[in-house]
This record gives structure tokens, sequence and C-alpha cells, in this order.
């Protein structure tokens, strides 16, 4: 029987991580297995037991949202640990392209039944901070901005901070020209984001990357090109069904190893987590992570 330790972070979503995982534990519990249960008090911390509990032959379960689900994916990147997540966060996009249950029972089954699978992760390597691994994406330009506003929003939770953020950041913009080097092949591009995705999924649900594989050993690069603001407000519409990559200002480049610069010092994110200002660059590590499905 699987020996698991779930790493809280108690503030996930704005309401308790531990709520959220009070019926899981039972439902573990009851079916034989041991569950130990730690909090975080910040990301570096979660990483560091993380690791501690990876080295014991612990099944780490990551409790909480795309930030806790990358910083503990990404601190077990490149080790023999499982890993399981327990989506109890706002946006839970990496769980959402994994195709995980959100109800207590389905994600026993998986965490006592599933099959380990090996996924990739993203290095990011950046003079802002020392390298580190994520699990969905890297993007840099509005959606950075987007992604700054809601996670200092004290009065709106869940999707609504996204789509508040997302509107203060692009009535605010203006346009960026980007030198994006894929595999050594520089492409330069004027717009609003780039975006290079391990994972479809991104911003709440938003489908950015429809046909990135979390398992194919390579990055997608979405490019969203120069247009009148009215044209992105239909485009960032369209992200809920992927639709917008028929858009002729929306490009989808594939590597990798991706190398983003910009005119002008614009920041970039990572998992929802990382707050930094470009260049970056960002590699693949294929199959790094054994995750639980």
């Amino acid at each position: 029987m699987r020996q698991f330790t779930a790493v809280v972070n108690p503030t996930a979503g704005g309401s308790s991580g531990t709520a959220a995982l009070l019926p899981l534990a039972r439902l573990l519990r009851e079916a034989g297995a041991r569950l130990d249960t730690v909090y975080s008090r910040s990301l570096e911390h979660a990483q560091e037991l993380a690791r501690r509990a990876g080295a014991q032959g612990q099944v780490v379960l990551a409790v909480g949202g795309d930030g806790m689900a990358g910083c503990v994916g990404g601190a077990l990147s490149g080790t023999d640990t499982v890993f399981g997540l327990v989506p109890a966060g706002r946006g839970n996009d990496f769980a959402r392209a994994l195709g995980l249950p959100t109800d207590a029972p389905g994600l026993a089954r998986v965490l006592l039944d599933g099959v380990p699978r090996a996924v990739d992760t993203i290095e990011v390597e950046s003079a802002a901070h020392a390298p580190i691994s994520v699990l969905g994406s890297v993007y840099a330009g509005v959606d950075a901005v987007a992604n700054s506003h809601a996670n200092a929003s004290r009065l709106l939770r869940g999707a609504a901070s996204y789509y508040a953020g997302g509107l203060r950041a692009v009535l605010a913009w203006r346009t960026a020209t980007y030198r994006i080097t894929v595999d050594g092949v520089p492409h330069e591009r004027s717009g609003y984001t780039v975006v290079a995705a391990n994972s479809g999924f991104y911003g709440f649900g938003r489908n950015v990357a429809p046909g990135a594989s979390v398992d194919d050993g390579l990055l997608d690069v979405v490019v969203i090109g120069d247009a009148p603001k009215r044209h992105f407000f239909a485009t960032m519409n369209e992200l809920k069904t992927g639709a917008h990559v028929n858009r002729p200002q929306v490009e989808i480049l594939r590597g990798k190893e991706i190398r983003i610069e910009a005119d002008r010092p614009l920041p970039y994110g990572a998992d929802g987590e990382v707050d930094a200002t470009l260049p970056v660059t960002v590699r693949v590590q294929p199959g790094a992570l054994n995750v639980l499905v």
C-alpha cells in the first residue's frame, strides 16, 4: 500500500488547503494507506518538505493551486519520486491538463490505483533567479502583468480575479517587440505575449496551447501578435475553447529550447508564481517527473 506525504499550502484559492485534503485523507486512510500531512510556510519551504519526503520513499502530494504544483513538482523533477496532485487553488491548470478528477472519491482512486506517468517539466533559466523547474508554462508579456494583478487582488477570487487583472493589463498595454529564439533559430515578432507551454492550459482554464502535450518532449510556443485591442479581447475570449489559434495574429512554434527577449523590460511568469523580468531561457526536460494519473 502506498505511503503519502501531503505538502499543503494552507491559503490556496483563498481557502484552507487542509479543508480540501480532509475528505481525501479519510478515503486514503480507510483504504489502508498511510498519509502524513506537512504545512508549508513558503514555496521554498514546500520544496524542502517535498524533497525530504521523496528521499524517504514517500509519494509526495502537492495540495494547492498551480503555483504549489509547479514548485513541488519542480523540486521533484529529475528524481524517482512519485508525485500526486490535489487541486485546491484558483487555476488548477496542470491538473486539468492531466484530466484529473476534482472530487475526493475520484482523486482517491487515482492516488491509490493510478499508474505513474512520466511527464515533461520545464527548466527556467534567468539572471533574475537560480535555475528552477516548473510544470505548466512560462509566459512573457501582458498575461504576466495580468497574473500579477490577479495575485495581488484582495477583493476578487478565482476566475474573476484573472478577468479583472487581464482587463487592467490589456487597457494599459503597448505593443512589445520580441526576439524568440527556438532551438537556435531567431524569430522577431511584435505583439502582446509569448507563451512557452508544456501544458495546454493556463490562466484559470484557458486553452492557450491546444496542441501541447505534457509528454512529447517539446514546448509549444504561442505568440499572440499585434492587433487592435478590440481584436485582442476577442482572441482572449476564444482562449476558452482554443479557437484563437485560427486567428492570423496567433502563431505557434515548437521546440526544445526557447529564449525570450524583448525591446524593453517585460515581466514573465511561470506556473502563476514566478515574477521576474526578461530575458529568460526555457528548456524541456523530457519525462522528468512521475505523476499519478
